[in-house]
């Protein structure tokens, strides 16, 4: 790549940057990938994902505590999308809950409103307000769409920031790997982190959007103490691995927490 090519695709992100702002924070963010593509990749992931992970029965009562719990937290961030005057923010999204029959202790939403709970997560999350805690922050990373950010500092550092339908055409597998990077699932490139900001700004977010669902966010504190405690010295679950937990991010939540309250509505 030439320095003149470097050049406008920095000038092209700084332009960007200016553009795109994370609801709540009002952070601004780099975006080189549109929504559009970024919900194609999901589904075509999605697909692939379900196909070799099959969804737990609809009949299950953990599965239907999954779907209520998502659909109360989609209608909340809908509602407060609306409000907000963000609603464009969320086209394209279908919402899908899926718990699939995992140990693993983890959950993600890919963009356009795709989420898997694993079966592992529930031992961890103990009640309906604790996996409303997570689900909400893991929709939550969708919506202030950070593996967009994730995704676009991926293709400016392995691919020179071409387009990424460029990087489609030409390096198939490639883009497909940085997509899964980017939502935590995981490829032969290993996973991204997401950053610490990432994950203030998901805890925040996540707290409003289950208290405007009408789950306690209080529960959220109570949660991120057994997910520190759960690797138990040894490998931390696969959650934390993407995730990171500590005292200082408990003692955030707890000082947004009477921000979260105000939006709280008790069922």
């Amino acid at each position: 790549m030439n320095n003149k090519s470097f050049f406008l695709t920095l000038l092209l992100s700084i332009v960007l940057v200016a553009c795109e702002k994370v609801p709540i924070t009002g952070r601004k963010q780099v975006s080189l990938v549109s929504e559009s593509e970024m919900i194609g990749l999901s589904l075509t992931s999605y697909k692939e994902f379900l196909s070799k992970n099959s969804p737990v029965s609809s009949a299950d009562a953990n599965t239907q505590m999954v779907k209520k719990i998502g659909n109360d937290i989609a209608k909340a961030v809908e509602l407060f999308m609306k409000e907000k005057d963000l609603s464009s923010r969320l086209n394209g999204y279908q919402w899908e809950f899926n718990l699939v029959n995992d140990k693993t202790v983890n959950a993600w939403c890919m963009p356009g409103g795709k989420v898997v709970v694993y079966s592992g997560l529930l031992a961890v999350t103990q009640t309906e307000s604790a996996l409303a805690c997570v689900m909400g922050h893991e929709i939550a990373h969708a919506v202030a769409r950070h593996g967009n950010e994730r995704m676009s500092q991926g293709l400016l550092v392995e691919l020179g920031g071409v387009a990424l339908s460029v990087a489609l055409s030409q390096k198939t597998q490639l883009a497909q790997n940085l997509f899964l990077q980017s939502y935590g699932i995981g490829s032969q490139l290993g996973v991204l982190k997401y950053s610490r900001t990432h994950e203030s700004e998901a805890d925040k977010m996540g707290l409003v959007f289950m208290a405007m669902a009408g789950y306690d966010p209080n529960e959220a504190i109570g949660f991120w103490e057994r997910m520190s405690k759960a690797g138990g010295g040894n490998q931390p679950p696969e959650l934390l691995s993407t995730h990171p937990s500590d005292e200082t991010r408990i003692a955030d939540i707890k000082a947004f927490l009477p921000e979260a309250m105000k939006y709280y509505k008790k069922k």
